[in-house]
């Protein structure tokens, strides 16, 4: 009894472990809590919840905005991400709307299940289902994940920006095999202006 509470005593006298810092940013923090949010509403919809793909369309084009938030370890990974022309029809770089019209051209937001791989006019590609209002027609639009060459660091060196898709989730060629592994087969895709704040 006694060298029990001597032990709790000599716990107690120990300085406290020293707090680690977080690494990450305030709007990675907001990205991680974004993708926690979304999870939890849609698990139901869901075969992987290990990692969830947020674009974050508030961001201009030349930016990373694909971000691989990872809800295991706490971790963000960020990705170029083109938008589409109907959204931008001023190719400036910033999407200025959202719309799932067929024909339109634009990009929709909302959660979309990535699905399986097939092959397409841009190779290996992701095919994607709606699962809001706002992106019901994606199937019907074929709007889906894949590798484009407009998406890259030369066009923002030579134009200050990248090229825009017809709707599609297009990443760069070089980053678009992290989408194959971390992001398909079952997994949570949410677009949206997340921004800042």
């Amino acid at each position: 009894m006694l060298s029990g509470g001597l032990a709790l005593g000599a716990a107690a006298a120990l300085p406290a472990a020293p707090a680690v810092a977080s690494t990450l940013s305030s709007y990675e923090r907001r990205v991680l809590d974004v993708a926690a949010r979304e999870k939890s509403r849609l698990e139901a919809h869901l075969w992987r919840t290990d990692i969830v793909g947020i674009a974050d369309f508030a961001r201009p084009s030349w930016n990373p905005r694909l971000h691989f938030a990872n809800l295991e370890n706490g971790t963000v990974r960020s990705f170029l991400l083109a938008h589409g022309k109907g959204s931008d029809p001023e190719h400036d770089g910033w999407l200025k709307l959202f719309s799932d019209v067929p024909g339109s051209e634009a990009t929709s937001r909302g959660a979309y299940l990535t699905c399986e791989w097939y092959k397409g006019k841009y190779g290996t590609s992701i095919r994607l289902v709606g699962l809001d209002a706002d992106n019901a027609h994606a199937l019907e639009r074929a709007i889906v994940m894949h590798p484009a060459w407009y998406v890259d660091e030369a066009m923002i060196s030579k134009w200050g920006k990248i090229g825009r898709s017809e709707g599609c989730f297009a990443m760069a060629p070089e980053d678009f095999n992290a989408a194959l592994m971390h992001l398909s087969g079952g997994r949570l895709l949410f677009a949206d202006r997340i921004g800042e704040a």
